[in-house]
This record gives C-alpha cells, sequence and structure tokens, in this order.
C-alpha cells in the first residue's frame, strides 16, 4: 500500500446532521472518498451553532466531524432542488449516507428503495436512532438519550450516587463507525456481485453494543452489576488509586500482575491471603482489599509509584487532563493533532496510518452551500 486515500474514487453523498452521520462521513473523506456534505439552507447543519468555542464561523464541534468534505445546501422540500439533488447521486454517488428520521427521504423521492431501483450498485446506509424495525422505529434519538436507555449510564459513576455519561459522543460516533464497518462491507460485496444494497445502524445498537461483555454476563448469571467508579465488575484492582499528589490508574488484570505489584507496594503477604489469591477472589473481596490498597498509594507520589510500578512491569499511568494530553510526548510523536493548512486551527486527525502515514489534514469542514456551483451546476 502507497497512499493513505485508499477510498480514492468512492462517491459519497453524506445527508447528515450532528454528529453521527457527518462522523461517518468525516472519516470516509479523510481515507478519500469524495464526500458531499448536503445540509438546508436555512441554517445549515445545527452542529455549526454548538459552542463556544468557534473557529471561522462554525463551533470547533462542527469542524471535529465535517473536514475533508465538500459542501451543498439543498432544500429537500422544494422538488427542483430534490430532484437535482436525486440527479447527483445517481451521477455520482456510490455510497449515500444519512441520519435523518426513519422515512424522511421517502418523502423526496429519495429514499433507499427508489434510488436502488434506478442504481442497483448504490450502497444506501440509514444511520437511525433505534433501528429500522420495532415499535421505537420512529422516534429520534441523542447520545444521551441512547446513553441512557441502552444501559451505559446505569453503570457509570458509582453505587449511591447519580448516575453520570461518558463526556464524549461515544454512541453517536461508535454508530458512525458502524455505519462504515457496514459500507466498506457492502462495498467489498458489490465488487463480487455488482449490487449494492441497505446497510442499517443504529444508535441504540450501538449503545447495546458497547455493552455487549457485561450483557453476556448478565443474561448469564441474572445480576445486575454494581458501579465501581473507575473499576470494573470483573476484575480486582483495576481502577484508579489516588496517590499522595494525584490520580493514577492501576491495572493488575491477572494474578500474577497481582502478585508483582504486592511485591512493589511492599506487602507481598497480601497476595498469598486466599480471600486475595486469584481474581475471583478478589472480586468477592473486593470491599475489603480495595481500602487496603488505597490506604497503601496515599502514602507515596505518583512519580514514586510509577517509577516501582514501571520496574515491576505493572499496566499503570497517570490520570491525565487535557492539557497533559496535547503536550504528552506520546502524542507529539504520533502526530495525531494536526494543524489546518491555511490557518491555526488544530483537530484531532485519524487513528490510522497506512505503511507509517496517517491520512493528512488537507480540507477543513466547508461553509454552508460553498460547493453548489461546481457540484450542483452541472446535475
Amino acid at each position: 500500500m502507497s497512499s493513505t486515500k485508499p477510498l480514492c474514487g468512492i462517491g459519497v453523498v453524506e445527508i447528515g446532521h450532528s454528529i453521527a452521520a457527518p462522523y461517518a462521513g468525516m472519516i470516509l473523506g479523510e481515507l478519500g472518498a469524495d464526500v458531499i456534505k448536503v445540509e438546508n439552507p436555512e441554517g445549515g447543519d445545527a452542529c455549526r451553532g454548538w459552542g463556544p468555542p468557534f473557529a471561522d464561523g462554525a463551533a470547533t464541534c462542527f469542524h471535529a466531524v465535517n473536514r475533508a468534505k465538500r459542501g451543498i445546501a439543498v432544500d429537500l422540500a422544494d422538488p427542483a432542488q430534490a430532484a437535482r439533488l436525486r440527479a447527483l447521486i445517481l451521477e455520482h454517488a456510490d455510497v449515500v449516507l444519512h441520519n435523518l428520521k426513519f422515512g424522511a427521504l421517502e418523502r423526496y423521492g429519495l429514499g433507499a428503495a427508489e434510488l436502488l431501483a434506478a442504481k442497483p450498485s448504490l450502497v444506501f446506509c440509514n444511520v437511525g436512532a433505534f433501528g429500522a424495525v420495532g415499535p421505537l422505529r420512529d422516534k429520534p434519538g441523542y447520545d444521551p438519550m441512547m446513553q441512557a436507555y441502552s444501559g451505559l449510564m446505569s453503570l457509570l459513576g458509582e453505587d449511591g450516587r447519580p448516575p453520570v455519561r461518558v463526556p464524549a459522543s461515544i454512541v453517536d460516533m461508535g454508530a458512525g463507525m458502524w455505519s462504515i464497518i457496514g459500507i466498506l462491507a457492502a462495498l467489498q460485496e458489490r465488487s463480487r456481485t455488482g449490487r449494492g444494497g441497505i446497510v442499517d445502524t443504529s444508535l441504540y445498537e450501538t449503545g447495546l453494543g458497547w455493552m455487549g461483555i457485561l450483557l453476556a454476563a448478565y443474561l448469564a448469571d441474572g445480576n445486575i452489576p454494581a458501579r465501581h467508579g473507575s473499576g470494573v465488575d470483573m476484575i480486582v484492582p483495576y481502577q484508579a488509586f489516588a496517590a499522595a499528589d494525584g490520580w493514577m490508574m492501576v491495572a493488575a488484570g491477572n494474578d500474577n500482575l497481582f502478585r508483582r505489584l504486592c511485591a512493589a507496594l511492599d506487602r507481598p503477604a497480601l497476595a498469598e491471603e486466599p480471600r486475595f489469591a486469584s481474581n475471583k477472589d478478589r472480586v468477592v473481596h473486593r470491599h475489603e482489599l480495595i481500602p487496603i490498597l488505597a490506604d497503601i498509594f496515599a502514602t507515596r507520589t505518583r512519580a514514586d509509584w510509577a517509577a516501582r510500578l514501571e520496574a515491576a512491569a505493572i499496566p499503570h499511568g497517570p490520570i491525565n487532563t487535557l492539557d497533559q494530553v496535547v503536550a504528552d510526548r506520546q502524542t507529539e510523536a504520533l502526530g495525531i493533532i494536526q494543524r489546518r493548512p491555511d490557518s491555526d486551527l488544530r483537530l484531532l486527525g485519524l487513528p490510522l496510518s497506512f505503511d507509517g502515514k496517517r491520512p493528512a489534514f488537507e480540507k477543513a469542514a466547508p461553509q454552508p452551500g460553498e460547493d453548489n456551483a461546481s457540484v450542483l451546476g452541472g446535475a
């Protein structure tokens, strides 16, 4: 492989808003696809206003998920404009990607069945709220709502305290990633058969997907897991501890690591106690072990413990703030924070490299309708 643009030659029309579909479109664009973002002329994507902070007239959130695209403004309720978009899709698109409400595009003659009848090679991806079937199919959905509805939020935080959510839009972004997995699989199938088809994913299915390991445990024993803050239900110790000057994460994920941890803490006898000898025992006796470890970690600084744990090859790390993440030597070495070529705007690049090269930040998010003339002029 010699290119960071393996999807060069693939045309994508993204009728997306907010995060899920735009995030998927951005990734496809960064990988070389020609992505055309479709927005409503009246205000465009609401994500443009999700700030501050703002850059070049749009929220940084919008820039983060909409670079590497061309942009057009189309009033779908106008039959003439909808017809022009349909012509563009039939001429240009290998993929249509959208996250409008279920059935919305059918009203404008842009539904999957109609487009596939006219162009059987098309891959049509629905990024829905609750999925393509079921009693909630027509309801809208948003990331915090789906973190709650899927059960994810019920396990975040600590028992006895209010529920919390993951601040990152993990369900939206996960749905975007699942849509890409489906699209690439469908394109691979098309290379064999010549036919496209419909790819369905949703925020709710994505939320359930993040819960797969926890649901497997519940389906086996019927027990609702407790909330352990930074810890997990099935491994102990595997959580954050407060050192004398700040928090750090410690992951002693097996019995050998736990023995080495106890030695590094100058408490080797802990690993020999029957109630702590195996991970199964430590899970059962979590509420006895964790306070003991917490008291020990509080006696030294993070740097002291890091040196000890590093020498014992025990997985650990500081709980970094964003300024520390940006300044970290490993972040710098990866080159994953990229600067827009013609401004000071910096964004996170794709967490992918090809033959050691990461796709470059080449095109900023489009201004509203900036490519109408070049894209729709000949459609």
